[in-house]
C-alpha cells in the first residue's frame, strides 16, 4: 500500500523550516545552509554528491531512508524556486528550472503546488516537474498514480509538510530539530496544536547534537 512520507526536514528549535530572506543565491534565507550540516556529514550525502567519507551513525541511518521505495515527490513551490506570482511576469526567471542543475536528485515525477501552473520540465536522471494547482488530496492521487505503487515523498518546504500534517494525510514524518535559534522565516509547527493525539511521537537524540523526531500517523 502506497504510503505518504516525509523524510530528513530539518527544523530549528524555534520551529523554522526555512529562513527569512530568501533569493536565488540564498535558498534557506538568513538561515543558510546550518539546518542541514547535520545531513551533510553523512556518508548518504556525501555518496550522493560523489565524495568519499562522511559518518555512519544515527544521522546517516536516518538521512539514508531519503531513496529507497519513493515513487513520486510533492514540494511547495517555495522549494522550486523563490519567485512568487505568475511565471510569465518574471522575465528570464520564468524559465528557471529549480536549484538542483539538470540532473536532480529526485529521479522521479516531481508534482509542485502552485496557483500558476505551467508545462511539465523534463530533465535527466527520471525526474520531471509537473506544476499543478491542487490541494493536499488531489496533488496525493496524482502523485500516487505517477508513483506506480511506490511511496509518496512530501519534501517541503515547511508550509507544505503543514499542510499535509493537518489534513491526516502523511503516514510517517522525520523531522530532524536542529539546535539552532532562527528568530524568523516559515515555521513549521504553526496551527497543528493537537497533533500528538493523531500521531506517535518519538525521539532519538545524536551525538552531533540534533533530535530525530519520528512521527506515525496512530490509525488505532
Amino acid at each position: 500500500m502506497t504510503q505518504v512520507r516525509v523524510h530528513n526536514f530539518s527544523i530549528s528549535l524555534d520551529g523554522f523550516g526555512t529562513g527569512d530572506g530568501r533569493t536565488a543565491e540564498a535558498p534557506f534565507g538568513h538561515a543558510g545552509e546550518r539546518l542541514h550540516e547535520w545531513m551533510f556529514a553523512t556518508r548518504f550525502w556525501r555518496a550522493m554528491v560523489g565524495e568519499p567519507g562522511g559518518s555512519t551513525g544515527i544521522d546517516n541511518a536516518f538521512a539514508e531512508r531519503h531513496e529507497p521505495g519513493i515513487g513520486a515527490e510533492i514540494m511547495g513551490r517555495g522549494k522550486f524556486g523563490w519567485q512568487t506570482g505568475p511565471w510569465e511576469d518574471l522575465g528570464t526567471e520564468r524559465e528557471w528550472r529549480g536549484w538542483w542543475g539538470e540532473n536532480p536528485p529526485f529521479h522521479t515525477p516531481v508534482f509542485v503546488l502552485t496557483h500558476h501552473p505551467r508545462p511539465s520540465v523534463e530533465l535527466e536522471g527520471g525526474t520531471t516537474f509537473h506544476f499543478i494547482d491542487a490541494s493536499p488530496k488531489e496533488a496525493i492521487a496524482a502523485a500516487a498514480e505517477a508513483a506506480g505503487g511506490l511511496d509518496i515523498r512530501i519534501g517541503g518546504g515547511p508550509t507544505i509538510v503543514r499542510d499535509f500534517l493537518a489534513a491526516g494525510l502523511i503516514d510517517v514524518a522525520h523531522v530532524v530539530q536542529v539546535p539552532l535559534l532562527l528568530g524568523r522565516g516559515v515555521r513549521l509547527w504553526d496551527g497543528l496544536e493537537g497533533l500528538q493525539d493523531r500521531y506517535r511521537i518519538e525521539a532519538v537524540s545524536s551525538p552531533s547534537g540534533v533530535t530525530h523526531l519520528t512521527l506515525a500517523r496512530n490509525d488505532g
